[in-house]
């Protein structure tokens, strides 16, 4: 069974799949949804194709849950840690803190739940006290849905800067953006 951050981490390396290598895909080389150059980067150098399983969520732990805070958002709502966390896997974990901070702003009822948040997409204390004061007093399935609509909207904004991005935007809102 796992805990929690294994088990989102798990269900985005099932969705990411296995190895390819796809000319039209902007990442170039991947295994597991990690790029060959996040790879490097983070000390694997051997062929992509043959790449661990293990080295690809040591990955994903390092680089994109713990950036994002992933086991204090999960010990507030495991809803949000998963949509963050899968956001950050996709557009960076700059971006998935950013669309986190805007949603809060957005449904903070005016700064009379919990005061604006500034949006640089840091998730440090004042984000994390957001979240908590939002959670007291309203459900985490509206949040969830807006981060979706954030993840969703951007997918749709790269296919129209990007054509050869249409390729990929079904299968993006298919299995990333989910309710």
């Amino acid at each position: 069974m796992g805990t929690l951050k294994q088990r989102i981490i798990d269900g985005i390396i099932a969705v990411e799949g296995g190895y390819v290598d796809d000319p039209s895909d902007s990442g170039g080389e991947t295994n597991f949804g990690i790029t060959v150059a996040v790879a490097r980067a983070n000390g694997y150098h051997g062929p992509m194709r043959d790449m661990p399983r293990e080295v690809a969520y040591d990955i994903y732990v390092a680089k994109y849950w713990d950036k994002v805070r992933g086991d204090q958002l999960a010990a507030l709502s495991e809803h949000v840690a998963e949509e963050v966390a899968d956001t950050a896997v996709n557009m960076g974990h700059g971006r998935a803190g950013k669309f986190l901070q805007r949603s809060l702003n957005a449904l903070n009822d005016r700064a009379r739940l919990y005061p604006d948040l500034v949006v640089d997409g840091g998730i440090g204390p004042a984000t994390l006290s957001a979240l908590a004061a939002y959670l007291e007093q309203r459900s985490e399935i509206p949040l969830s849905r807006a981060l979706n609509c954030l993840q969703g909207a951007f997918y749709i904004e790269l296919a129209e800067k990007r054509e050869k991005d249409e390729r990929f935007v079904y299968g993006w809102l298919k299995n990333r953006v989910v309710i």
